[in-house]
This record gives C-alpha cells, sequence and structure tokens, in this order.
C-alpha cells in the first residue's frame, strides 16, 4: 500500500508540472509589470548607483515564452539590467533571449545606472525602455529613469594657500580637505557631499558662505527614507588647536558624525575662533556642536536632533542669540541634551567664563534639556545667564534664578508640548521642519521667528 501511495504522489506531483509547463502563444497574454515607469534615484555621473529590483508577474492560467527582453536603447544610457539571473550583455545587443515565465511564476529584475558625464551644471534626465517581447509578438515596456548630475571630486586635498571656491556643481569628497595653518579657505555658493569617513580639518581658517555639507548618498535606504535624512554618513568639521577667524554663513550641516568640534586652544577674549550665523546643523550621530575652551558666536542658528548634545560648551565663551537648539533625535532614546554647559572637560578644570543665551528656543524630548557639570574645585568659574528664551527645563527658584530672564518655561509634564512648537516632527519619515508652528508659544524667538 505504501508503494501505491508513493506512486499516487508522483503521479500528482507530474500532472501538476506538466500544467505549469503549459505554454501559450496567445496574442492577448500579459505580462504583470510593476509599473509604467521605474524611478531610480539621482545619481552622480560616473559613480554606480545602488542596485534597483523588481518583480515581473505572469498571472495568466498559461505559461509565456519570451523571445527576447532588451534595452530599447542597448548599451548607450548606462543601465545595467539582470533578468532573472541573465544579464543583458551589451555584446549581444544588450539583450537576453528565450526566457519562460510558467503560470503564476514570476522573474525578478535587477537594475543598475552609471551614467556618462552630461557636461551640464543641473540634473538630466537618463531614461531607456526595457522591453519584453512575448512569443506571440506582443510587447510590454517599463521606462527606466533617473537623474545624473555632474560633479567635482576631491580626494584628500591639501589647501596651503588661500584659496576661494565657488562651484556651480556638487563636490564629491573622498578622504579629507586638510587646511593648513595659516591659510584661508573661502567656500562660497558650493554643496560639497562627503564620502563615508570623509571630513574637513581646519588648521588654518575656514570661511563658507551659502554651502551646504552632507553625506554623498542621493539613494534611499527604505522608500520613505532617504539616505539624507541618515546620521552618521560622514566625518564632520573639525577645527583644530591653530585655527582661529572661522566664520561660516548661510551654511548647513548634516547627517555628519560629529558635525562641528573646536579644539581647545589659548583663549582670545576679544576674538572669536567660530562665528556660525544663519546656519543649521542637523542630524549628526555624535556632537552638533562641541567646543572646548573656545570663544564662539552663534547667531540665528538651528541645532536640531543629534545622538550626543547640539551644543556642548566646555568652558571658554559662547554667546547663542535667536537660535532654535532642538533636541529630537530618532534613532536612539540614549540621546544627549539640547545643551551642555560644563567647566570641566576630561577630568580637568576647564573655567567657563561667559555662556549668554537670548531670543533662543530649547527644546526637545525630555524633560529637562540644558545639563550643567560643575569641576569638584567650586572656585573654578561658572558663569552663564539665559534671557528671553522659551526652555524646556523644570521652573529654576531659589538663588539660581538671577541667571534667568523673562524665560518661557515650557511644562516638562506635557510630552509633546516641544514637537507642537514646529511645523512638521515627522517621526515615521524623519521629516523635520523647525519653522514655528502657527500656534506656537515661541513666537519672536529662535531662528525662525
Amino acid at each position: 500500500m505504501k508503494r501505491i501511495f508513493y506512486c499516487l504522489i508522483i503521479a500528482a506531483i507530474m500532472v501538476a508540472c506538466a500544467d505549469n509547463d503549459d505554454f501559450s502563444t496567445a496574442s492577448g497574454l500579459r505580462l504583470t509589470l510593476p509599473a509604467d515607469t521605474v524611478e531610480l534615484d539621482t545619481v552622480f555621473s560616473r559613480t554606480a548607483s545602488s542596485t534597483y529590483t523588481f518583480w515581473v508577474h505572469n498571472e495568466n492560467s498559461s505559461g509565456i515564452r519570451l523571445t527576447n527582453v532588451k534595452l530599447a536603447k542597448g548599451n548607450q544610457t548606462g543601465f545595467r539590467v539582470n533578468v532573472d539571473g541573465s544579464y543583458l550583455d551589451n555584446s549581444n545587443g544588450s539583450q537576453v533571449s528565450d526566457l519562460e515565465i510558467r503560470s503564476k511564476d514570476s522573474l525578478l529584475v535587477f537594475v543598475e545606472l552609471t551614467a556618462s558625464e552630461t557636461r551640464q551644471t543641473e540634473p538630466q534626465l537618463v531614461e531607456d525602455n526595457l522591453v519584453f517581447t512575448m512569443e506571440s509578438g506582443a510587447q510590454q515596456k517599463i521606462n527606466l529613469r533617473a537623474w545624473a548630475w555632474d560633479a567635482l571630486r576631491w580626494d584628500n586635498l591639501t589647501v596651503t594657500e588661500d584659496t576661494v571656491i565657488e562651484a556651480a556643481s556638487p563636490i564629491i569628497v573622498t578622504g579629507t580637505i586638510m587646511v593648513a595653518e595659516g591659510v584661508t579657505l573661502t567656500l562660497r555658493n558650493t554643496a560639497l557631499y562627503f564620502h563615508d569617513q570623509a571630513g574637513i580639518d581646519v588648521a588654518g581658517t575656514l570661511q563658507t558662505e551659502h554651502c551646504l555639507m552632507r553625506g554623498d548618498r542621493l539613494d534611499r535606504m527604505f522608500s520613505n527614507l532617504p539616505y539624507d535624512r541618515v546620521s552618521g554618513q560622514w566625518g564632520g568639521v573639525h577645527f583644530l588647536e591653530t585655527s582661529v577667524g572661522n566664520v561660516l554663513t548661510d551654511t548647513e550641516i548634516r547627517n555628519a558624525t560629529e558635525s562641528v568640534i573646536v579644539d581647545s586652544a589659548a583663549i582670545d577674549v576679544e576674538r572669536p575662533r567660530l562665528v556660525m550665523e544663519r546656519c543649521i546643523v542637523h542630524n549628526a550621530e555624535g556632537a552638533g556642536v562641541e567646543t572646548v575652551n573656545a570663544y564662539i558666536v552663534l547667531r540665528d542658528c538651528q541645532l536640531t536632533n543629534t545622538l550626543g548634545d547640539c551644543l556642548a560648551v566646555y568652558g571658554g565663551m559662547a554667546e547663542v542669540t535667536g537660535c532654535t537648539i532642538a533636541q529630537f533625535y530618532p534613532f536612539s532614546a540614549d540621546r544627549g541634551v539640547a545643551l551642555l554647559i560644563a567647566n570641566c572637560w576630561n577630568g580637568h578644570a576647564q573655567p567657563l567664563l561667559r555662556m549668554e543665551c537670548r531670543n533662543s528656543i530649547l527644546t526637545g524630548y525630555k524633560d529637562d534639556v540644558i545639563t550643567g557639570m560643575i569641576d569638584a574645585d567650586t572656585t573654578t568659574v561658572f558663569n552663564y545667564m539665559f534671557e528671553k528664551s522659551l526652555i524646556r527645563t523644570p521652573r529654576v527658584e531659589g538663588s539660581d534664578s538671577v541667571w534667568y530672564t523673562q524665560i518661557i518655561w515650557e511644562s516638562p509634564n506635557d510630552s509633546i508640548e516641544g514637537k507642537k512648537q514646529f511645523k512638521t516632527i515627522d517621526e515615521v519619515n524623519l521629516y523635520y521642519d523647525f519653522h514655528l508652528d502657527s500656534l506656537s508659544t515661541a513666537k519672536g524667538l529662535g531662528c525662525y521667528r
């Protein structure tokens, strides 16, 4: 009886296979395609894109044979396609022949692009059609589209003389831009896209006007999440001990590891080492702006969403005016605070000569978004003051209240009050707009007042 049972099973399998091997040449049969158009992200010219995948299904009751699958423009556009494990070989006319899709089965398609230079300053459309030709002669196609963007490339650049750069095309940075001591690098109207671990080390002076600094990934981690919203993609900007006279204006620094670090040096109380005006520092995997025994000035800046502290001042002097400092970092609950002030660093006294915060917003997820670190030696200077600002912290009373003037105390008992201040805090798609909401209680404060 067992042998009969096994035979029946084998017979059933053979019948099923026979049914699946029933192929039709009927002209009305069609494949189920994912869409008429498959859009890849913008890519830099001469740089390979990420791999995009999609399925092509046969929902018919009969199998379909494909005479060929080909790229209509051959190898002229830079698209590379693999269909169900078969590469569309350029030597064979960028096509693959004699494929079969059984009933209710499918093919997996992989698409990549390395676009040629466009010799244009703006992204240019690159497109081709992936054409499926069936045994019946019927054809279906998917339009493949992307935007190619020409870029300059810097690799381990050392700036040894005063240099002004104003680039119409984006600049891809691999390695480190090193600004030598005594030298000034000026960047105007320039976008720098940093590769993994790349960054800027400044021993001399950096001045920027209308600049963007971000990672070089233009694609998406998920369909709803561009890599541009993911932190930790590049090394950030590091001002070394010898660096002086740095001025960053209308500059955005985002998705770095440590966005802006200012090393300790002999302090000059008359001349700031770093001035930032109308700058955005957003989405860092470490610190936003961190300074050690430095004199810094921040005016009308946005410092937001960092795994470390948005602003950390270890000694020295800091003037913060009209800034929005908001700590809504989404990738870890163990995030830092909006503002840390300290008169010690690394176990050593670091006098906080003066920290003044005016007309600003300091908020975030925590009940208290400000942390003070005080040296064990109580004689170490620790001078600070807050004036006409909104602060998410328990109301300060007693002798310390003299350091707080005209403060709007944002209630830490309201878990969402901080988010209500701003137009958009989208924790699903990680999109943030820190302009003030129409009902915000912080009108007239911060960098978007």
